[in-house]
């Protein structure tokens, strides 16, 4: 078939097929999984005709462009998406409980960091010990390059993260009366989230095993870069804090191919240099832009073709009732990991049992940043198609359950409507 005739096939059906189950399902569903598992039961079928030329070549290349944008935008999120307590004109009036009067509850930043690092060490913890004493010893786990811990900790990191870019979507789903209880998720996961990316990059540069002996001069021109674009972005938020419209758009591709470049030539990933390079964008800069918006148009335009060829390469053999159990496991662990630590140190002092809970049901979404991170981990030989497959329908999994879980945990109560939270 005609390469372009391919491309049209190819945005037919990851791109235009997703949206529209996406608006059939009530948007119940996140966008991101629904390419997803399109190429999963098109890869189990069989039921794609190889004359259609899907994957195309054309497509790979749209939906790399729209990734590398999703991972740039998640970036320029996690600057933008700090706590902001409710305006004393908004605030609900806090609801008496039975035993203790108006619940007025104070955050300490030292309590948040310690409750955030525990949201990600304990997943990560139980994900990488379950991973290495039970997962990677099942058939067709073994990663190519990551056997022993490294493909241990490659599964721990996907357990252990919380999807900032789709929680932000279900945020906004779950409505004004649960927000105090949402920002304070929100916060936690752009912590882990940037602990997430960090990580990531520790794990390939060992992965790699070639030390500072390998390197030449575009590696250290590489780190410069990194070094460069996150010196200029501070410098550009002190000297030019309301910047032309124009110049903030200007900059952004230059960033982001920069970024991604830079993380390219250390052998890391792409997308961790444009997640880079959208974290150190001066933030004056990126509140100009719409970030909704950008992320939201490379969600639906673009990614779609990125994540429907990764659900679609994934070996049919490989799909099945013991993929989903092992997803299912996972789940398991996940979703009691993240409520166990939410459990044993809330956020916040004298916070209730089920709003910390409530808290645990949103942290353990993984949607697109785990698909992300499974995809870079399974392209540099960390994660075996199996292990890929199991994680892919984990994030799918997870993502799903998030506002049911959320809402069950607070049945019945107007928990997050009885109390403003503040730093202090």
């Amino acid at each position: 078939m005609h390469p372009i005739l391919a491309a049209c096939a190819d945005a037919l059906i990851f791109v235009l097929l997703s949206w529209g189950l996406w608006r059939l399902l009530g948007r119940s569903v996140p966008l991101a999984v629904l390419p997803i598992v399109i190429g999963l039961v098109l890869a189990a079928s069989g039921w794609l005709p190889p004359e259609l030329g899907v994957p195309s070549a054309i497509g790979d290349k749209l939906g790399w462009v729209g990734v590398l944008a999703l991972a740039f935008s998640a970036g320029l999120e996690t600057r933008q998406s700090h706590y902001r307590p409710q305006p004393e004109a908004e605030a609900t009036p806090a609801a008496p409980t039975p035993a203790a009067g108006p619940v007025r509850a104070r955050r300490s930043v030292s309590r948040f960091a310690l409750s955030a690092g525990l949201a990600l060490v304990l997943p990560f913890a139980v994900g990488t010990l379950a991973a290495y004493g039970y997962f990677n010893q099942l058939p067709g786990w073994t990663a190519p390059r990551g056997g022993g811990w490294l493909g241990a900790v490659a599964i721990g990191l996907c357990v252990a993260v919380s999807a900032l870019p789709v929680l932000i979507g279900i945020v906004r789903e779950l409505g004004p009366l649960h927000r105090p209880l949402t920002q304070v998720a929100l916060a936690i996961a752009v912590v882990d989230d940037a602990v997430l990316w960090i990580g990531l990059a520790v794990l390939l540069f060992l992965a790699e095993g070639t030390g500072l002996s390998g390197w030449g001069g575009l590696d250290a021109l590489a780190v410069a870069t990194m070094i460069a674009l996150a010196t200029l972005g501070a410098w550009l938020h002190r000297r030019y804090p309301s910047p032309p419209r124009a110049a903030v758009w200007l900059a952004l591709p230059l960033y982001l191919a920069a970024g991604a470049w830079a993380s390219s030539q250390l052998g890391l990933h792409a997308l961790l240099g444009a997640y880079f390079a959208g974290a150190v964008l001066a933030p004056s800069w990126a509140r100009q832009l719409p970030l909704e918006r950008l992320g939201g148009y490379a969600l639906i335009g673009l990614a779609p073709l990125f994540f429907g060829h990764s659900g679609l390469r994934i070996d049919g053999d490989v799909l099945g009732w013991a993929s989903l159990q092992a997803a299912l496991a996972l789940l398991l662990v996940s979703v009691a990991a993240k409520l166990a630590a939410l459990l044993m140190c809330p956020p916040i002092a004298r916070l209730p049992r089920r709003e910390a809970l409530a808290v645990g049901a949103l942290l353990q979404c993984k949607g697109l940043m785990e698909i992300v991170a499974a995809t870079i981990l399974r392209d540099k030989g960390l994660l075996s198609e199996h292990a890929f497959a199991a994680l892919v329908t984990l994030a799918v999994l997870s993502t799903v359950l998030t506002g049911p879980l959320f809402r069950w945990m607070l049945r019945g109560r107007r928990a997050a409507a009885q109390a403003r939270y503040e730093y202090v």
